[in-house]
């Protein structure tokens, strides 16, 4: 499906009247069912509160959200959310978090109680996956920081949503860990292709997974740019670090360095 999601010349100011914070103005955005888009900008350009306008927790002050060719006017629920802290529920197991969403999305809350077996087969193949599947009963402290991010991948993709959204799922992890990630959601995309919008900081990490990668200007945030990334899939860690990537980057980095100058 095209424009899957789709804004068009979209506005949010925080605030009750004219003196609240202009976050975004004039965004037009659009993303193809099961197609992965990467978004960058300068630091407090409007990445995260993006993300909001998209699934629903904020409406938009001005302009229209389309997601699946619907307005919308409320929190989605065909989306799975990852950010850059797990947020794991230290008193459940990995398998109990990862199950956590099913208690709270429909249709999947009506059925959990007569199909838990089921639910659990299907969070025990995702954790075998993203190489899980022996911590199922293990608890969040007892799992690296890395372990944690892959959990809470699982977790945002329990429910099968239609859209993913992952805002720096990866920023505070070391730079190995970071990359033995992208594989991980790589492969998972790959088995599953929903739709991705991921909000990163990280250009390498923006070239090697996405289709396409949007860039924003400084706040009030708008998109002042955009490249589709033409590397085949699967993708190999080494292809980050040839000249098509390595050009890319750079052109990524001069576009938000002007848009940082432009303040």
């Amino acid at each position: 499906m095209k424009n899957f999601v789709h804004l068009d010349r979209v506005a949010l100011r925080y605030g009750e009247d004219n003196e609240g914070t202009l976050a975004l103005q004039n965004l037009s955005f659009q993303v193809d069912r099961s197609e992965f888009v990467a978004v960058v900008g300068p630091s407090g350009c409007g990445k995260s509160t993006l993300m909001k306008v998209v699934t629903g927790l904020w409406p938009p002050t001005m302009g229209r959200v389309k997601v699946g060719g619907h307005e919308v006017d409320r929190p989605l629920s065909i989306t799975g959310m990852a950010f850059q802290n797990p947020t794991l529920l230290p008193w459940r197991t990995t398998i109990s978090n990862i199950m956590l969403p099913l208690e709270i999305v429909e249709p999947h809350r009506s059925k959990l109680k007569h199909d838990r077996a089921s639910y659990e087969e299907s969070g025990r193949k995702l954790l075998e996956l993203v190489g899980l599947e022996d911590f199922a009963g293990h608890f969040p402290w007892q799992l690296s920081g890395g372990m944690q991010q892959r959990a809470s991948l699982c977790r945002a993709l329990i429910h099968e949503p239609a859209l993913l959204m992952l805002d720096e799922p990866f920023a505070a992890l070391d730079m190995f860990t970071r990359e033995e990630l992208w594989l991980v959601l790589q492969e998972l995309w790959l088995a599953r292709r929903p739709t991705v919008i991921l909000v990163t900081h990280d250009l390498r990490e923006a070239v090697f997974l996405a289709d396409r990668v949007y860039v924003m200007s400084a706040r009030p945030g708008s998109i002042i740019a955009e490249r589709k990334v033409e590397l085949p899939r699967p993708r190999e860690l080494a292809m980050s670090y040839e000249p098509f990537a390595v050009n890319m980057v750079h052109e990524l980095r001069e576009h938000i360095s002007a848009a940082r100058s432009a303040v």
